[in-house]
């Protein structure tokens, strides 16, 4: 496998041996080192694949304690998500949040303010190590979900994001982002749609919203193959934006 893709193939394979070996929820499995030893790769490589299946809410990892498997999984698990292009997700999360952070400025509570400045000052800490960790801007997106006061709202932008840790595409495109400049930029765009939230503007919360992801668009086309068997950026072309 290349370099690229190995903790997205490892994250399988390990979606596997926890399927193979019976695991069930709540159960510690595999360390980090019993994964190295038993598929042959290095600790930081097991550590990506770790963290991919957090963000999908498929194990824990508890410091001090181990990781954790949170939920029931099979052998073919993920694999509708991984034949999801990064575009395609965009799309989808483009329609939708910009409606959520809508709806999000009708019904943002102060508490819910205070929750998103916090999400914001861990995704600049997140770009300032350099460390490629991307809690923070996960994080706001499901804090303006949550100020919808809407659960089912909730849960789709959250699918939306676990399908997005799961497709190969978007993880070879995240490893061509060394210019953190992007990240910062996006980081100014969360700040827009967090003014726009507190001033209750549900048009330019929608707005800024939609640009964000359509800078997201822009930055991610850039940085694509687009001679790639597997490239879904004509959904966008297509759509006139």
């Amino acid at each position: 496998m290349t370099a690229e893709r190995r903790y997205v193939e490892l994250s399988r394979a390990i979606r596997d041996a926890i399927h193979a070996r019976g695991y069930r929820p709540g159960d510690r499995i595999m360390t980090e080192r019993q994964m190295a030893e038993d598929f042959g790769v290095p600790r930081s490589v097991v550590r990506e694949a770790v963290m991919a299946l957090e963000l999908e809410g498929l194990v824990e990892v508890r410091k001090g304690s181990g990781i954790y498997l949170m939920q029931a999984t099979g052998k073919a698990a993920g694999s509708s998500a991984a034949e999801i292009g990064p575009f395609e997700l965009l799309q989808a999360r483009q329609v939708l949040e910009s409606a959520v952070a809508a709806q999000a400025a009708r019904m943002v509570t102060k508490a819910d303010l205070v929750k998103m400045r916090e999400a914001l000052a861990l995704e600049s800490q997140g770009i300032e190590t350099g460390e490629g960790d991307y809690s923070g801007d996960r994080l706001f997106h499901h804090l303006i979900a949550e100020a919808t006061q809407n659960s089912a709202l909730v849960d789709l932008v959250d699918e939306l994001w676990d399908k997005r840790a799961a497709s190969p595409m978007w993880a070879r495109l995240q490893t061509r982002i060394f210019d953190t400049s992007y990240r910062r930029k996006w980081l100014h765009d969360h700040h827009g749609i967090l003014a726009a939230l507190q001033q209750r503007n549900a048009e330019a919360a929608q707005r800024a919203m939609w640009q964000h992801l359509e800078n997201v668009r822009a930055t991610l086309l850039d940085l694509s193959d687009v001679d790639a068997p597997d490239f879904d950026g004509f959904i966008f072309a297509a759509a006139g934006g």
